[in-house]
């Protein structure tokens, strides 16, 4: 796993594309602080850039560099679900600018995924995760399920759980400064 998250590290550095497993389903991801690298997966998406995107973090300690102000039910929610949530974030701050929505805020998912967590640690800092599909096609569920155009599209491919089968993404909760709390995708 070392030597994947090296060559990883490397093309994020570089402002490059990884096409890797998370915790959910397979993921492009690029640094979520350089704007060209973002700009890239909305390219390879074919996805308007109005449409924000997620964001994986290795612990509430990195997520706080992200959001100016982390409500405290988002770390009760983060320690006791048994299901990959991903929260949406009001004020978010120290990211591409196109990665952020027009509303300031931001998706982030803090998943339980060892290879995640040490990429992100390594990186010392976000990873863009967006399914790897073009967007409006289905998501895959698998690698031998990615089409050849994201394949070709993306700098490395992470050489880890090929096999691995995704039953679906994560969930998705807004959860905002003035307390509303909002279910996207359950």
């Amino acid at each position: 796993m070392q030597a994947e998250i090296n060559k990883a590290l490397e093309v994020l550095k570089n402002g490059g594309l990884i096409l890797y497993p998370t915790d959910t389903v397979w993921g492009i991801g690029c640094d979520a602080t350089n704007p060209e690298a973002v700009k890239k997966v909305y390219e390879l998406k074919k996805r308007e850039d109005s449409k924000a995107l997620i964001c994986l973090v290795a612990d509430d300690r990195m997520l706080k560099k992200y959001v100016k102000q982390v409500p405290l039910v988002a770390l009760n929610i983060i320690e006791v679900t048994d299901k990959p949530t991903t929260i949406i974030y009001d004020d978010a701050r120290n990211l591409a600018d196109n990665l952020i929505a027009d509303d300031q805020t931001i998706a982030i998912r803090i998943p339980d995924d060892e290879f995640c967590y040490q990429l992100t640690r390594r990186l010392n800092g976000a990873i863009v995760s967006t399914s790897a599909n073009i967007s409006g096609e289905p998501t895959p569920k698998s690698y031998k399920e990615i089409s050849q155009e994201v394949l070709k599209g993306v700098d490395y491919v992470v050489n880890l759980h090929h096999e691995k089968k995704c039953d679906k993404p994560s969930s998705i909760i807004k959860l905002s400064n003035n307390g509303v709390v909002k279910v996207i995708r359950p």
